[in-house]
């Protein structure tokens, strides 16, 4: 095959050139407003410890996460949620949210509490709650908790105030609550992105009659701290991509750094976690650039080599590779490997065998796509589904995250699971969730390269 014949997935330009990244800037710095940012959080500490009525308790600890801030906090939350006993009596409003913010911290509770807001002759939620605004929109974030092996409680919780939300939308007067369910019927509190629910809960905070101007203030300047330090990091990643020289010499690829930055961020937000956002953000561009070679640009054999190579994990047998896949292959090696002797050198872990494999099984997944599409082979969903949950990338997404988080317990418990490979439920679960959210979109804007997969 000519280069000519080969495919191309006509990936638009990127939107932030690099050049556009390294002009970003803020007012805001540490330095300058550290002062300022500890007084704020004492203040708000002091409001915290002096709240002590258990429905205004459970308010506070809701905005105070709603408004991005509860990492100052994580001690003091966590001890007041495990001290605030249920009330038996309370109201739909309160129940729910203290029942969400329960199963958010781990604690164990059952869908139980919300039986006495169900009809004993039916089953089915009172109708007297079809108005309760506050109490309603408190139940649709709850009911997005749901456990395995429970019974149905919280997903006829997720129809009853859905229905009775949409219908009550147009006609209810307080501005900010309208603002409140409109939003949150269009992404659900627990699939939302912290970062952008903080922005949005400013703003609604701002308008709240009851509102700690202290916690206020905290969480808008804490907000711009917080975002000067992402201008920062993409900084740095904007010299790193150029550098790498990917755009030139791998044209064909998708050059997303701003979006794969952002799916970094998304993991991983605050201020302390910025060597983890860094080093996702180069493992999700290269990865991405990989992807692209497998899924489109790639001829057969190349790939067969490329996938090999990637098992021998040696630099001397760049040589046999094609020019383009050359670029790839040692920028590959050398993130890898860097980052394994940072692991190393901060806190004594040899994890380089895991990372290699980790790639290695990536690229073994690629290569499995592209010979179905070579071979006109349509795999049936559980080969299909078998395959996926590797080429979408979570496993190997994760196991550098838990590295680059810095935690003892969180790179134990990666050491374990890693070991325990494909018996992992929840890595497995995530893992397959994502593939198929993925390909929800990827099927709408890529179908003439997923047709093979779905006939």
């Amino acid at each position: 095959m000519n280069k000519e014949e080969r495919r191309s997935a006509n990936y638009h330009p990127s939107v932030w050139e690099l050049q556009l990244i390294e002009s970003l800037s803020t007012p805001y710095s540490y330095e300058l407003h550290a002062n300022r940012l500890e007084e704020l959080k004492q203040e708000a500490r002091r409001a915290f410890v002096s709240t002590n009525e258990p429905r205004a308790k459970l308010k506070l600890i809701d905005s105070i996460q709603r408004l991005g801030v509860a990492y100052h906090f994580e001690r003091e939350i966590e001890e007041a949620i495990k001290l605030t006993e249920l009330d038996v009596h309370g109201d739909l409003h309160t129940t729910s949210l203290h029942f969400r913010l329960l199963r958010q911290h781990a604690f164990s509770v059952s869908t139980d509490v919300l039986e006495k807001f169900r009809s004993n002759r039916d089953g089915k939620f009172k109708d007297s709650l079809k108005k309760d605004v506050a109490g309603l929109l408190n139940l649709y974030e709850a009911s997005y908790l749901g456990m395995p092996g429970e019974d149905n409680v919280l997903e006829e919780a997720k129809d009853f105030s859905s229905k009775h939300l949409k219908s009550l939308l147009e006609t209810i007067k307080d501005e900010v609550l309208a603002k409140q369910v409109k939003q949150s019927l269009e992404v659900p509190l627990h699939w939302k992105m912290p970062r952008i629910e903080a922005r949005d809960f400013i703003d609604i905070y701002s308008s709240d009659s009851t509102r700690n101007l202290d916690l206020l203030e905290l969480a808008k300047l804490d907000f711009n701290l917080v975002q000067s330090q992402h201008q920062r990091e993409l900084n740095e990643l904007a010299r790193w991509w150029g550098a790498l020289g990917f755009k030139k010499k791998l044209s064909f690829s998708r050059d997303r750094l701003m979006e794969n930055y952002l799916w970094a961020m998304g993991m991983v937000f605050e201020p302390q976690f910025s060597k983890c956002r860094i080093g996702l953000t180069k493992f999700v561009c290269i990865l991405t650039a990989i992807d692209d070679i497998y899924d489109v640009y790639g001829l057969p054999e190349e790939l067969e080599l490329f996938t090999k190579l990637v098992n021998r994990w040696d630099s001397m047998a760049i040589d046999d590779l094609p020019d383009y896949m050359k670029i790839c292959y040692l920028a590959l090696l050398n993130f890898v490997n860097e980052m394994a002797y940072d692991v190393m050198r901060d806190h004594g872990l040899f994890v380089l065998p895991y990372l290699v494999e980790e790639w290695a099984n990536l690229c073994g997944s690629y290569l499995v796509e592209a010979r179905w599409f070579s071979n006109k082979y349509s795999p049936t969903l559980s080969e299909y589904l078998e395959n996926a949950r590797t080429s979408i990338g979570s496993p190997a997404a994760l196991a550098h995250a838990s590295m680059l988080l810095g935690s003892p317990i969180a790179q134990s418990l990666l050491m374990d699971c890693l070991k325990h490979g494909s018996d992992n439920q929840l890595i497995y679960w995530s893992s397959l969730i994502t593939r198929l959210s993925d390909d929800l979109g990827t099927y709408t804007v890529c179908g003439v390269f997923a047709v093979f997969v779905f006939g």
